[in-house]
């Protein structure tokens, strides 16, 4: 099989409204096991607190995942579209509605009998086709503008983003990634007024600055400066193009360059960046002494370096490959929880007894 075909494949509006409607249930899913696992292994540490951290983990998963879900779908109370979510969402009915009509159009000026032709054609009035079928009406199709406007709606191509759209999809997908870790933040310190009713005002405070502070470090360093990257690196290259000194830029070019740009900007100077800002602005906002080092409280791990593979996804959605876009909830949610808990390498006041 080849992956041309994968690639439609995926990429068919039918299989896009699957994976959006999926979506909300395999997030509340993940994050439901992944707070059960974690209450598990602190209760097996210090079964105490199990009940408090249980409790901070309800809280905090519930408001990042509602945070999320509030911004890629946007909210309707009694019907009444209150605001519209980041994601773009098209109803099956009218999906159906709009491919049928496609198919019919196309049909009133192509006459065929193939059999598998005629097949293909019928289900994608109302499914998406299988990959079989995608190669059936690709090959025996013969190239006509009906054909090319048929293809444009059951399967469309990547989308050949220019530098002004780039970064109008950088807002989005920016605004994508800062909603859950808000929403992370916010639960957190909600989680701390519930868990910990007994604890000092200074205590208190140290718990909501160390929230802010990884909050920005997540944005910053795996999520906004990476998008910006991204986007700075796609505008130079565009204007190296226009100016006939590289080759004309193909999606899979792009994704490279956007690659590079994410390497180069979030990376490598994210954490730098966002520790700079901590120490800066956060530490004398909520009182506290600037660290001596600038890693003292926050030095990038393992985990942060796997955490931007949200970025090969961002990189994939600026690229065209649409199919990526219903990830991105579960590749921020990590971001998110961790700024609830407010989290400081191995110096945390994350747990529920200190």
């Amino acid at each position: 099989m080849k992956i041309t075909t994968i690639c439609k494949y995926v990429d068919q509006p039918m299989i896009l409204n699957k994976l959006d409607k999926k979506m909300p249930a395999l997030l509340i899913g993940t994050g439901g096991a992944f707070g059960v696992v974690n209450s598990v292994k602190s209760a097996q540490k210090d079964k105490k607190t199990a009940k408090q951290k249980f409790a901070q983990n309800v809280i905090i998963i519930s408001s990042t995942i509602g945070a999320s879900l509030l911004g890629t779908r946007g909210l309707k109370i009694n019907g009444k579209k209150i605001f519209k979510g980041l994601m773009e969402r098209v109803p099956l009915s009218e999906l159906q509605k709009v491919q049928t009509s496609a198919v019919n159009k196309f049909l009133k000026t192509e006459k065929t009998t193939d059999k598998k032709v005629l097949e293909a054609l019928e289900r994608v009035k109302v499914r998406e086709l299988s990959p079989k079928q995608i190669d059936t009406l690709t090959n025996k199709l013969p190239t006509s503008p009906a054909k090319k406007e048929l293809f444009e709606v059951i399967l469309p191509e990547k989308k050949n983003l220019n530098s002004k759209e780039i970064f109008s999809e950088i807002k989005r997908l920016s605004l994508l990634g800062l909603i859950p870790v808000t929403g992370g933040v916010a639960g957190g310190i909600v989680a701390d007024r519930v868990v910990n009713r007994g604890e000092s005002a200074d205590l208190r405070k140290k718990r909501t600055a160390n929230k802010v502070k990884e909050g920005l470090y997540q944005y910053l360093a795996n999520i906004f400066l990476c998008n910006v990257g991204a986007g700075s690196a796609l505008f130079i290259s565009e204007r190296l193009e226009k100016a006939k000194k590289i080759k004309p830029l193909t999606p899979m070019k792009k994704l490279v360059v956007i690659l590079s740009g994410i390497t180069a900007t979030g990376i490598v100077g994210g954490s730098y960046i966002a520790n700079y800002v901590s120490k800066k602005c956060i530490n004398p906002l909520f009182g506290e002494k600037n660290q001596k080092k600038l890693y003292g409280e926050r030095k990038p791990e393992a985990l942060d370096i796997a955490l931007h593979a949200d970025d090969i996804a961002t990189a994939g959605i600026l690229s065209g490959f649409k199919w990526i876009e219903p990830a991105l909830p579960f590749m921020y949610f990590i971001s998110g929880y961790r700024a609830g808990i407010g989290y400081r390498n191995g110096n945390n006041l994350n747990s529920t007894n200190k």
